[in-house]
């Protein structure tokens, strides 16, 4: 009976330290993306479900395999799933191709662009209003670690780049008419339309919310690293729970002046659990 009583509690206690050992929790999606320089293990959010299932959905049907990375940039991030890209000849222009879908923006503050943040690339500007991301192309993040003065500067750079946009839609929506100004040389009638656009834009940016940076992305951004500037703007829907020095390596290699790697960087996803 002693003896029958140790072997339980040692399978017991075997199976605990299992557990314990293992970093991803029960029900978790989980995804290998292997390269030659090695493997990225990455978990997709429960809470972005949309983008979890079409990535899920892509990765089983066999999408991203002999894809590659075609767009590096060091210090930033390594943006691929372009379905063109595979075989592509060298110099040819990527980063346009795609399923014939998009996906809903599922952007969450919570999520930010910190080093190994998983995020769906997507057409940029006024015609794509909501923010619609690309079916099937996402970038990785490497980024890179920021002195809390620089996030300072950068906060205060983004919230005029905020107004900045807003200046020149404004302007743009009303071009005609201060054209028409301009060639009946109407000074008082072009000032009078500047300032009505200032004083529209002053209202509207102080009653919207800022660009302010959280205690969680000062933390990270000031030791691991990131990009900042993107957060808000893109979906972000995993992060790397393993092989972070992956990235780095990829992020390091040469590419050409339309940042595709000079040797092609091949990936094939496969999901874990």
């Amino acid at each position: 009976m002693k003896t029958i009583a140790f072997f339980i509690v040692t399978a017991f206690l075997t199976s605990v330290i299992s557990c314990v050992g293992n970093s991803n929790k029960p029900g978790e999606t989980i995804v290998s993306v292997k390269t030659d320089f090695g493997v990225i293990k990455v978990k997709l959010y429960d809470d972005t479900p949309k983008h979890r299932d079409n990535f899920v959905k892509l990765v089983n049907e066999g999408f991203y395999n002999d894809l590659i990375f075609h767009r590096v940039i060091n210090k930033f991030m390594m943006q691929g799933g372009d379905p063109n890209s595979r075989n592509a000849e060298p110099g040819a222009q990527l980063g346009s191709g795609g399923p014939g879908y998009t996906t809903p923006a599922e952007i969450n503050p919570k999520y930010f662009h910190k080093k190994g943040a998983l995020a769906a690339a997507r057409l940029g500007g006024p015609r794509n209003p909501g923010k619609e991301s690309s079916g099937s192309q996402f970038y990785i993040v490497q980024g890179a670690v920021y002195r809390p003065g620089q996030l300072d500067t950068m906060e205060i750079s983004i919230n005029k780049q905020k107004k900045d946009l807003m200046m020149k839609e404004r302007f743009q929506s009303v071009n005609s008419k201060l054209t028409e100004c301009r060639e009946k040389n109407d000074k008082a009638g072009f000032d009078k339309l500047v300032a009505g656009i200032t004083i529209e834009v002053d209202s509207i940016y102080n009653a919207s919310p800022k660009f302010i940076l959280s205690k969680e992305q000062r933390e990270a951004y000031s030791t691991i690293g990131g990009y900042p500037s993107l957060d808000g703007e893109y979906t972000i829907f995993g992060e790397v729970v393993e092989g972070l020095d992956i990235v780095d390596k990829i992020a390091a290699v040469k590419t050409n002046s339309a940042n595709r790697p000079i040797e092609d960087v091949k990936m094939k996803i496969e999901l874990v659990k």
